[in-house]
């Protein structure tokens, strides 16, 4: 069954069984870069006092987000009353909502927020408040993808369907020679999809792709239904007192294909670039090569190390390899931890990869969705 240890900080090598498989993957036994690393960062907390969580700034950061969502939200929804005034409006909600999701739901989802749960899990709903929902996002992200990150047909994050293909596993369809020109703008339509049909889709089926899951019973279905409940009334009941109905489906979408893209593109960056390895289990032992902590490492790539302005409005997430190997640390402490991890990476010849800037990541995505699209099935091309 699954480990609540697994998406708990390094953990240890205890894969998680598929419950719809006869087969458990496993990772390899070798964990002295895991144990190095974990000490490393460990002394590093002792050394100089820093919180792992509870960050005052993580706090302040948490209330400026939340003012700027709900003041985008009452200037568009009350106060506009030409396109050009709400507009720009729509940009910066659809913005503010991605930055929450970046920063403060992802941190509490991840159990990264703060030492109390109950911190954690109010973070973490914030997700439910913005059109989506916490329960099946601990399921499908903390743990599914957490676990087995770019391994073909275990993480539901690479797949696609038949829209678009990701990695050198999936089964290639003549259409996808150009998937790396209309993917971009379907990578819009997420959010929407996440709104309006995945949630209640997997909630009902129990299954995200492949994997099973237990669907919410209780306290977990009750904040389900009354999440989308509340989102529903912020985007459609709410906005209809003010605005005919056209203009609400109107903004509404505008809105959420942007947050799509954002949210899209950001997460393609770490995971879906030419840098990245794409492992494969060995065929009939279901056994990946590589311990845990190096299969993160080898599968995930950072971006923009140097931005300040890109690690505050994206919580870190461009310290993909800190995040992926240390999960329940505060997003505030990749910056200063990343220079441990880049060291011990070198110290263990695994190679530390790395995008200079955001747009060098975007072009990486475009060249690596170039490749895929025509490459032979089982190769890079």
């Amino acid at each position: 069954m699954v480990q609540k240890r697994v998406i708990e900080s390094i953990v240890e090598d205890s894969p998680i069984p598929r419950p719809d498989s006869d087969r458990n993957l496993k990772f390899g036994k070798d964990n002295s870069f895991q144990v190095e690393i974990r000490d490393r960062v460990e002394e590093y907390f002792r050394r100089t006092g820093r919180r792992q969580r509870d960050c005052p700034q993580m706090y302040l950061k948490t209330a400026i987000l939340l003012a700027c969502f709900a003041g985008f939200y009452v200037l568009l929804v009350v106060v506009a009353r030409t396109w050009w005034q709400a507009l720009p409006l729509a940009v910066l909600l659809g913005l503010s909502t991605a930055a929450i999701g970046f920063n403060v739901q992802h941190d509490g989802g991840h159990q990264a927020y703060s030492n109390f749960p109950w911190v954690n899990k109010a973070m973490a709903m914030t997700l439910d408040l913005v059109g989506a929902s916490s329960y099946l996002w601990h399921w499908k992200h903390g743990v599914f993808h957490h676990t087995y990150v770019n391994i073909t047909g275990e993480d539901p994050d690479i797949d696609l369907g038949i829209v678009g293909r990701q990695t050198p596993y999936q089964r290639s369809f003549g259409f996808h020679r150009w998937q790396h020109i209309y993917l971009w703008p379907l990578y819009g339509f997420m959010a929407i999809k996440w709104h309006l049909y995945d949630d209640f889709r997997e909630v009902i089926a129990g299954q995200i792709r492949d994997h099973r899951f237990p669907r919410p019973r209780g306290k977990d279905l009750v904040i389900f239904l009354l999440g989308k409940a509340a989102f529903f009334s912020l985007i459609f009941v709410i906005p209809v007192l003010f605005h005919p109905v056209w203009v609400v489906l109107l903004f509404y979408g505008a809105t959420s294909l942007l947050l799509g893209m954002v949210l899209s593109v950001v997460f393609q960056l770490a995971h879906t670039v030419e840098q990245a390895e794409f492992p494969r289990p060995a065929g009939g032992t279901g056994s990946i090569e590589n311990a845990w902590a190096i299969h993160q490492v080898e599968t995930t790539v950072d971006f923009s190390r140097q931005s300040r302005m890109a690690a505050w409005l994206l919580g870190g997430l461009n310290f993909q390899i800190e995040h992926h190997l240390f999960p329940r640390i505060c997003h505030v402490n990749y910056p200063a931890i990343s220079k441990l991890v880049e060291e011990t990476c070198h110290k263990f010849g695994l190679k530390y990869n790395e995008n200079r800037s955001f747009w060098a990541g975007v072009a990486s995505h475009f060249r690596w969705l170039r490749q895929m699209g025509t490459a032979q099935d089982g190769t890079r091309g």
